[in-house]
């Protein structure tokens, strides 16, 4: 027989008769108004369903992202993303934005390819992984990976026949983009060195690897209001940038004689969003490490039910901050918590270990006896395949096998014998990348730029290669420097946390044309140096952008006071002040 479908009566009493089964049983369909006190028992989405359905009886209007996650949920598209791979078909429409649960970024129009962004918690892939995605790489995508600012990789130039491929293959290394972007927890960063770090307070990598496969098998914990990041700071001698993130947790000491039993606690910080002016905040209380996981859910739980869905730009953590506060947040995140909050002051902490900001470059000793990490700085954190696969060969020869990736776009090889040190330097350098750098290479930052990203401005990587060159040419600084070259207000690349930040723009040449330029910031900083850079130079062309930072290196270099760092020396100026000895010199630069 041949099958004719359902006919329109047939299929008006199926809908009926599921429709009169689920509301017997007290289910609410997805795309249905919910009725009585808990509409939708069985189904993980319940929480979601029920701020959506709260918002539109409130009178709001549901963003089109939001009603995309309702009507087709990104993770029920399996059979229809492999059906447009066999027909070379890239998404449209809001199948663009599903298809980020999975990893996958359609670049158009910057590139007619997707990019896909991995899961690493802590920022850690083994040699045998990194060796597969640089086979990943060369064979469906442009022949290099990308570090990124959360210590991730990065694929792109996935062509439109090959995303599946993609994800079996990574899912065959055990590895997951897994809701690594969209309205969804991105990739956890944690401690560079946690583990070999002897100054560090507890190792955050047991604390990544709970939250990531919490995550990855709760599917309420996916189509969030908006983006979410989480960090974790284990006190040593790296920085991880905890304070930009929506919940960061950072390990601190209570010594004796206090209110609390010594120990090594955690504390927790809320609402970090730097491309939108704010750090986060403490929120005045102290966790176990069994207590972290729980505490991140609680928090996360509370956003999911109460964060706002009908405005995209007001959608994050912080906004939901503003409108409450930080003590009512955490008092709503108690409902979901098995244990109670501990609150204690700062003033309980002991002070924070160093920091010491060229901690990821070179050659470092680690905890154990014998044993040294190597910081390894790829050019603004862009490896080709080959280049990843001779660092995978070069930490299973000498090291542990162990890669470790850093929000300063580079990656640390564990776990070598000092012996073995200047053996396994010489082979990173024969593979083309560095070990030691200049201040200005050290700390130099850029976002993917608009070769590769829709919403840049600027081909930054390109501008900030061409930077470093200038200033190492010209000057030399012996002190840490960083320089964030971020390509939209996003600020993927943190342009406000730099020393020197540089935020694309379209600067006007006459007439109907524009070219690339830059914003300039100084006197950024995070941690104990939490400052939001102040711009000073707007709408800098990017072929000037060169010699006006020069000048401005050069003015720092005969004005500061001994040993001051450039952090200090702008926080100790006012913006006019600043204006008035930088620019001077570039015009005369």
């Amino acid at each position: 027989m041949t099958d004719q479908g359902f006919t329109d009566e047939q299929k008006q009493y199926l809908e009926g008769f599921i429709t009169a089964i689920a509301s017997k049983r007290g289910v609410g369909l997805p795309n249905s108004a919910p009725s009585g006190s808990n509409p939708y028992p069985a189904d993980p989405m319940a929480i979601h369903y029920e701020a959506q359905d709260r918002t539109v009886a409130a009178g709001g209007k549901l963003v089109p992202e939001e009603i995309a996650k309702r009507e087709k949920h990104p993770f029920d598209m399996w059979d229809e993303m492999a059906t447009n791979a066999g027909a070379g078909r890239f998404p449209k429409g809001l199948d663009i934005f599903r298809h980020k649960f999975h990893g996958l970024f359609y670049a158009a129009p910057s590139q007619d390819a997707f990019m896909l962004r991995l899961r690493l918690p802590g920022g850690i892939v083994l040699a045998h992984q990194a060796r597969g995605l640089a086979d990943v790489a060369e064979q469906f995508g442009g022949g290099y990976v990308d570090v990124t600012t959360r210590a991730n990789l990065q694929i792109r130039e996935i062509g439109a026949m090959h995303p599946i491929d993609v994800l079996e293959a990574i899912d065959e290394l055990g590895l997951s983009s897994r809701g690594s972007g969209a309205d969804n927890i991105r990739n956890l960063t944690g401690s560079p060195a946690a583990g070999i770090d002897a100054q560090e307070l507890y190792d955050t990598r047991p604390l990544c690897r709970a939250l990531y496969h919490l995550i990855l098998n709760h599917r309420e914990l996916y189509g969030l209001p908006r983006k979410f990041n989480i960090a974790f700071d284990g006190g040593g001698r790296l920085a991880v940038l905890e304070d930009t993130n929506d919940i960061g947790f950072a390990a601190v000491k209570v010594g004796p004689d206090k209110e609390m039993a010594e120990g090594v606690y955690f504390r927790m910080m809320l609402g970090g969003l730097t491309g939108h002016q704010s750090f986060a905040a403490d929120a005045g209380v102290l966790l176990t490490p069994d207590e972290i996981v729980p505490a991140a859910v609680a928090i996360l739980k509370v956003f999911i039910a109460h964060g706002d869905r009908t405005d995209r730009h007001k959608a994050r953590l912080k906004y939901l901050i503003d409108r409450w506060g930080i003590p009512k947040l955490v008092e709503e995140a108690a409902a979901y918590l098995p244990f109670a909050w501990r609150y204690a002051g700062l003033e309980i902490n002991e002070p924070r270990g160093p920091i010491d900001r060229y901690g990821h470059i070179g050659v470092h000793e680690q905890a154990q006896a014998g044993l040294c990490y190597i910081g390894v700085v790829p050019p603004v954190g862009r490896l080709t395949c080959a280049q990843l696969r001779g660092i995978a060969d070069i930490a299973e020869r000498y090291g542990s096998g162990m890669l470790r990736l850093t929000v300063w776009q580079n990656l640390l090889i564990s776990d070598i014998p000092k012996a073995e040190a200047g053996t396994a330097c010489a082979a990173v350098e024969a593979l083309g990348l560095a070990i030691k750098v200049s201040a200005v290479r050290g700390g130099l930052i850029a976002c993917t730029g608009n070769v590769g990203c829709k919403f840049a401005l600027a081909d930054t990587k390109r501008h900030a290669l061409v930077l470093a060159d200038h200033l190492d040419a010209r000057l030399a600084l012996d002190t840490p420097l960083n320089i964030h070259l971020t390509g939209c207000p996003n600020s993927c690349a943190q342009h406000v946390v730099g020393d020197i930040g540089l935020l694309a723009t379209k600067v006007d040449a006459g007439g109907d044309d524009e070219i690339e330029g830059y914003h300039i910031h100084v006197g950024g900083g995070s941690g104990a140096e939490q400052q939001l850079g102040r711009e000073i130079f707007p709408s800098v062309p990017a072929d000037v952008v060169p010699a006006r930072v020069e000048a401005i290196l050069r003015a720092y270099l005969a004005l500061r006071r001994d040993g001051e760092t450039f952090h200090a020396f702008a926080g100790r100026h006012s913006d006019a002040e600043l204006t008035a000895m930088f620019a001077p010199v570039a015009a005369a630069a």
